[in-house]
């Protein structure tokens, strides 16, 4: 297996794991509030979705994000995140950013496919062209970096926070995780 079939499957197992996860979580879970400074689960989904689309679409193949073309208000968020110098005003978005789970898991469905229309184009050596992270405060970073650490590694990092805000919640994390009265592996 090729380092570009070796992403191609990781994406598409790391894709399964978000939707997986998000799957079953209800409109009031997605909108939940945590204490502290935590983001609300349709926040952080929506955050990893958008943000993979301007990755994948604006930074690394030069064209509009789906967000702003055949998708432009069809995400599922009531409005969009804040990007650039705006990322300042983050926080307050993921308070006030209203996230309709089924439209948005349909936009994550176009993006994920982006994502490997993309990757079917790829050679191997295409991995170690550099790419400008300037924008994202990362510097000049190969294509393969990108993929595998600003892009599959952030999406898995998201699932792990939705899993621990729906435990918050009382609901399982990950669809695949120990049930509360199950034994713990150590006995």
């Amino acid at each position: 297996m090729d380092a570009v079939s070796l992403l191609r499957s990781q994406f598409q197992a790391t894709y399964r794991l978000l939707e997986n996860t998000i799957a079953d979580v209800t409109a009031e879970q997605a909108q939940w509030v945590p204490p502290g400074v935590a983001n609300p689960i349709g926040a952080s989904y929506a955050h990893v979705v958008i943000a993979t689309d301007a990755i994948m679409n604006v930074i690394i193949r030069h064209t509009a994000p789906l967000m702003a073309g055949e998708w432009k208000g069809r995400t599922g968020a009531s409005e969009p995140m804040p990007t650039g110098e705006e990322y300042v005003n983050y926080f307050p978005w993921t308070r006030r950013v209203q996230v309709d789970l089924p439209a948005m898991r349909q936009y994550a469905t176009a993006v994920y496919a982006t994502t490997d229309q993309y990757l079917a184009t790829l050679s191997p050596d295409a991995l170690d062209q550099m790419v400008d992270l300037s924008a994202l405060g990362a510097g000049q970073v190969t294509l393969g970096m990108v993929l595998s650490r600003q892009l599959i590694g952030h999406i898995e990092q998201m699932c792990g926070e939705i899993s621990c805000l729906k435990g918050l919640q009382g609901a399982t994390g990950y669809r695949y995780a120990l049930a509360a009265n199950a034994p713990t592996p150590s006995g």
